[in-house]
């Protein structure tokens, strides 16, 4: 599986504005892009969705486990996998860092959020 560069983690970190796309079921065709929180952690990106596995663009992601992000100014073709358990508490952390001044944060380090990180790499 590919990594990410070291320069693009630290624009990665930096940045809020992450929009993912996972492909719709043809497997061709993006999803409608989604706004959503980002951490870099332990060298690789992950998000969770607010709503846990409810969520269309989580749903999509795991079915078709590919698709496009955007964020700090450059779009990516992507692989999206379920994270190991073994990285949930630094992920955790990684939240509580970057978005620690929002009334969100609390609802994405719980359990439903929590259970459905995903790290997304480059695709191969």
């Amino acid at each position: 599986m590919s990594t990410w560069d070291p320069a693009q983690l630290r624009s990665f970190a930096a940045a809020d504005d992450l929009h993912i796309s996972p492909y719709r079921e043809d497997g061709r065709t993006y999803g409608t892009p989604t706004w959503i929180w980002s951490v870099v952690s332990g060298g690789d990106l992950y998000v969770r969705p607010y709503n846990g596995s409810n969520s269309r663009w989580y749903q999509a992601a795991l079915s078709q486990k590919a698709g496009r992000i955007r964020i700090a100014g450059a779009e990516h073709e992507v692989a999206f996998v379920p994270a190991d358990d073994s990285v949930l508490d630094a992920v955790d952390d990684a939240y509580r860092t970057k978005y620690a001044s929002s009334s969100y944060l609390e609802p994405m380090v719980r359990s439903g959020p929590r259970s459905t990180t995903v790290r997304i790499t480059p695709a191969a």
